[in-house]
């Protein structure tokens, strides 16, 4: 938990300096964008732990 926290302080930070020296955000303009990523990281968590249940 402490590194998603950490990691979230890191993108706040990271956006706010863009946004003070009006640069282009550097992250996917689009919400689904976001999700999209996550979904790719957590399909890739999943099939791990299922690989994992079924080689026991």
């Amino acid at each position: 938990m402490k590194e998603v926290l950490m990691a979230l302080f890191a993108g706040l930070l990271v956006g706010m300096l863009f946004k003070f020296l009006k640069l282009p955000l550097p992250a996917p303009p689009v919400f689904s964008a976001v999700v999209g990523v996550f979904g790719v990281y957590f399909g890739g968590v999943l099939l791990e732990w299922i690989m994992k249940f079924f080689q026991h």
